[in-house]
């Protein structure tokens, strides 16, 4: 059986080692072992690296359409902040586990660990 792609295992919410168990129980939360491999996932801390790109990334997004919506369509301040803040909402919401599994999975690629000092 050939490995999966750690990278499009993370992102989906997967173990990285076998692309079968499941990465998060809740949101957010790393599983301590995958149920499927027994792989140890509570060693995994992707600090705040998961914010920082959701925020540069929808922070993007949000600047260009909000600017491209009061420009070519002349839209008050109002409708705007209407508009915009929900989706400012929905975008992190909506990146922020991925990314999350994403630099998770980059950890387990690079053989990265915590710095330890025994």
């Amino acid at each position: 059986m050939a490995k999966p792609n750690p990278l499009l295992a993370g992102a989906a919410g997967r173990c990285p080692n076998c692309g079968e168990g499941h990465l998060f129980e809740g949101f957010l939360r790393v599983s301590p072992r995958c149920e499927a491999c027994g792989f140890d996932l509570a060693a995994a801390d992707s600090g705040d690296g998961p914010a920082v790109f959701v925020i540069l990334i929808a922070g993007f997004v949000v600047a260009f359409g909000a600017l491209f919506t009061m420009v070519a369509f002349r839209a008050p301040v109002w409708l705007t902040l209407l508009i915009w803040l929900p989706m400012t909402l929905v975008i992190c919401l909506a990146l922020l586990r991925p990314m999350k599994g994403l630099m998770l999975a980059a950890q387990f690629i690079n053989k990265a660990g915590q710095a330890r000092h025994d």
